[in-house]
């Protein structure tokens, strides 16, 4: 049965192994996503150059940024986005259709331009520049949208990368040339260009490759969750005594008080003290990004073991119990009627 990039392009899985790239499956999404992160703090300089030119775009859209509404025109060249489905990542139950990043995330995204963002590119706390900032402030920006984001604006490298795979390794018969839209920005002219590539070609569309040291499963490494799990330890690394102190006090006064119980404060009555403390001093969010790529290189590691282990579940796992239905017999019955239906579950 085929399910895999291996299966589909008949190619062997310890080629795509030592490429560095995830064998998808093209069955359904996985839910593997890409952190910028993982590529400002890679030793790869080529992966690094691809954070640089993300922040250009940025700072890009904040020089065209206005705190009155963006025309429908602009939004729609520079800030929405269809999800990059050919990759296989992300939240889909079947196949791998998600949502776009449509003009909700535009508005977002220009909004704060020109607020947590007013000094994106000239950071004076943080050593680098960070979309996931985004994330921490507006509510409904998450994961799948800072990897949407990302993958749109990599797109290009993304290609060219499992381009060159498939040139090496797939056969012609399993590749199409095909023109894919909004690949390079051409800042002369202000709008995305389209390009053409030879690809791998899959139920009338092209399939992409992703490099698996750029993925993470279940959140990027700048995420809301570690901002208030973490929170206590971001104000000790506050160089400014004066900041520091009134940061640890104003934390300390919200946390409530229960004297007649002397019960000691809960981990939801400390996470609330600090979504309190964050909205009022909001200069934390960046200590806690400088705090996040001080320790930056568990990131990686992090990362690179969930991947594994979704290797493993998704892919060796699945393979192998999938493999002995086959054997067993489970898909020579058709469950189409009631008592086949039955047989089916009870295997």
């Amino acid at each position: 049965m085929k399910i895999y990039f291996s299966d589909y392009f008949d190619v062997n899985k310890e080629y795509i192994e030592e490429y560095g790239a995830f064998n998808i499956s093209l069955v359904s999404d996985l839910p593997l996503f890409i952190d910028p992160f993982l590529l400002f703090n890679s030793k790869n300089k080529e992966y690094k150059k691809l954070h640089d030119d993300i922040v250009n775009y940025l700072v890009f859209l904040k020089d065209k940024s206005t705190t009155s509404s963006l025309n429908d025109g602009a939004l729609k060249a520079w800030y929405v986005f269809k999800e990059v489905q050919q990759n296989w990542f992300g939240f889909s139950s079947r196949g791998n259709k998600g949502h776009a990043l449509g003009k909700d995330f535009g508005r977002a995204l220009n909004e704060n331009l020109n607020k947590i963002f007013n000094e994106f590119g000239s950071e004076r706390v943080s050593s680098g520049s960070h979309l996931e900032k985004l994330c921490l402030i507006k509510k409904g920006v998450g994961k799948d949208n800072i990897s949407d984001f990302t993958t749109n604006l990599i797109k290009g490298f993304l290609l060219e990368y499992t381009q060159n795979f498939a040139s090496k390794y797939i056969k012609k018969e399993f590749r199409e040339k095909t023109r894919v839209q909004r690949v390079y920005f051409n800042y002369k002219t202000e709008s995305w260009e389209d390009a053409d590539f030879d690809l791998p070609f899959y139920n009338g569309d092209f399939v992409i490759l992703t490099p698996k040291e750029l993925l993470t499963k279940d959140d990027t490494w700048i995420n809301k969750d570690d901002l208030f799990k973490d929170f206590e330890k971001i104000p000790n690394s506050i160089s400014d005594e004066e900041l520091r102190f009134k940061i640890n006090n104003y934390f300390q006064k919200c946390i409530p008080k229960n004297p007649k119980n002397k019960k000691r404060p809960t981990k939801k009555d400390r996470i609330g003290a600090a979504v309190l403390t964050v909205q009022e001093f909001p200069q934390l969010i960046d200590y806690y990004i400088k705090y996040k790529e001080d320790n930056g290189s568990a990131a990686e590691n992090l990362s690179s073991a969930k991947v594994a282990l979704s290797q493993q579940i998704f892919i060796d796992n699945a393979k192998t119990f999938i493999d002995k239905l086959e054997k067993d017999g489970f898909y020579a019955v058709a469950g189409r009627s009631y008592e086949e239906a039955k047989n089916k579950i009870k295997f």
